[in-house]
């Protein structure tokens, strides 16, 4: 577990990136502002400049009819001239004439006549306004703005900087909160699907709230897991226990002068004590230990089943190779045609499909079944259906172990009647694998 110290040093050092992020945005937003908006933004400048400049050269052009143009310019302190045409020192850029365009189509509309106007200087940007005056040609100086570069515009810092707050904001909910909370949720996902999780599967990453959610969660499915180890072991155990004494037993039992039928009924009770104890095995396994091996389904039923009568079991199997536990599975698949067996209508058909992506394995009896409440009883561990089947060496695991034994192989378990199916369904009832689709079809 981290210390406070590691913590507090992991929490400066993601502010100081999250600082540096947002300082990035904001210089790259700003310049990027500055290349789209930045020659409208002076635009509009010139376009103010322009009513304003209006104003003031009408006032002039009525102040001079009365005053000299130094008085006037002593009292308003604007910069007049009195001269026939002002030098241009230096050629205009192009930013300056489109300034200075903009400038005189804003005169124009407000006065009677559209004054002349000249670029003053390129170094300091500003244009000379001729003013009408009745005695001699005065001409006023008047600052343009600008053009956009730097320092840039302060409306645009401003929208630049809200802009880069929102997108860091943004960019902290998707990495902090947003990737953390979506891995937590495919942990939660996989844990409430029966797959096995390790302890700290889920990294302690992004925001505190989300750290601590996934601490508790990585020691919630810590918990489970040593549970579902000591359960296991117990089973096991309780089995492997089991096994010797009952091996002890039919050897005494066999040193006994009995009866045909007494030895018949401690042969019937010894094979359900046996037949009990290899259900708690393979319950506690499920083989979590044995590796997937790719090999074809269509010959690994054909030798599963080949124990049972020809005439009590039909195979309908297409070519399809998988990856799956064939020991497991195989324990998993016996299983299923025993229940068939004693609890359906022979024959059982064992069908092989594949659909879509996907492969079903699918165990046809003539019985009536199961209905969808029973079913999801009849997969819980130790729960039979019928209280008579305990006496018959069945401790409600069977369908329990099946369930389990898919799972490990990513798949699921369901049920399928015939009207469901249709008129090609060879029986009334089925119990179906739903093997994921890491197949081939050979």
């Amino acid at each position: 577990m981290e210390s406070p110290a590691t913590r507090t040093e992991a929490g400066a050092l993601r502010f100081l990136g999250w600082t540096a992020v947002l300082l990035g945005s904001w210089a790259v937003l700003l310049l990027l502002l500055q290349s789209l908006f930045g020659r409208q933004v002076d635009r509009l400048q010139v376009l103010r400049l322009g009513r304003e400049l209006a104003l003031q050269v009408r006032l002039t052009e009525l102040t001079l009819e009365r005053y000299p143009p130094s008085l006037i310019q002593d009292l308003t302190g604007l910069d007049l001239v009195v001269v026939d045409r002002p030098a241009v020192k230096t050629t205009p850029s192009a930013v300056q004439l489109e300034h200075q365009q903009v400038l005189a189509n804003a005169l124009c509309s407000r006065l009677k006549e559209c004054p002349a106007l000249l670029p003053a200087d390129q170094r300091d940007p500003a244009v000379w306004i001729e003013v009408i005056s009745p005695l001699e040609p005065v001409w006023l100086r008047a600052p343009l703005p600008r053009s956009h570069g730097w320092p840039p515009q302060p409306m645009l810092l401003g929208m630049a900087g809200v802009a880069a707050a929102l997108t860091t904001a943004g960019l902290i909910l998707a990495v902090e909160v947003e990737r953390p909370l979506r891995r937590l949720e495919r942990a939660l996902s996989a844990v409430g699907d029966g797959q096995s999780a390790d302890p700290g599967v889920v990294p302690a990453e992004g925001a505190p709230v989300v750290q601590r959610v996934s601490h508790r969660f990585n020691a919630m499915v810590k918990r489970l897991a040593d549970n579902q180890r000591e359960r296991n072991t117990m089973l096991a155990g309780i089995a492997h226990d089991l096994r010797a004494p009952l091996t002890r037993l039919r050897f005494r039992l066999s040193l006994q002068n009995l009866s045909e039928t007494d030895s018949q009924g401690w042969d019937g009770d010894l094979d359900a004590l046996e037949r009990i104890t290899d259900q708690f095995l393979l319950y506690a396994g499920g083989g979590s230990s044995e590796p997937l091996i790719s090999c074809p389904l269509d010959q690994w039923l054909a030798e599963v089943v080949a124990s049972y009568p020809r005439d009590s079991l039909q195979l309908d199997l297409s070519p399809i190779t998988a990856e799956v536990r064939p020991v497991a599975l195989g324990r998993a698949v016996s299983n299923l045609i025993d229940n068939a067996f004693s609890y359906g209508e022979r024959p059982v058909v064992v069908r092989l499909r594949q659909q879509g992506a996907d492969v079903r394995l699918e165990l046809w009896d003539q019985g009536s079944g199961l209905s969808q409440d029973d079913w999801s009883k009849a997969l819980q561990p130790f729960q039979r259906l019928d209280p008579a089947r305990g006496q018959s060496g069945h401790c409600g695991l069977g369908l329990a172990i099946v369930n389990h034994v898919v799972q490990r192989h990513g798949g699921h378990l369901t049920i399928a009647h015939a009207q469901q199916r249709g008129p090609d369904a060879p029986g009334h009832f089925a119990v179906v694998i739903v093997l994921p689709g890491n197949t081939q079809t050979s």
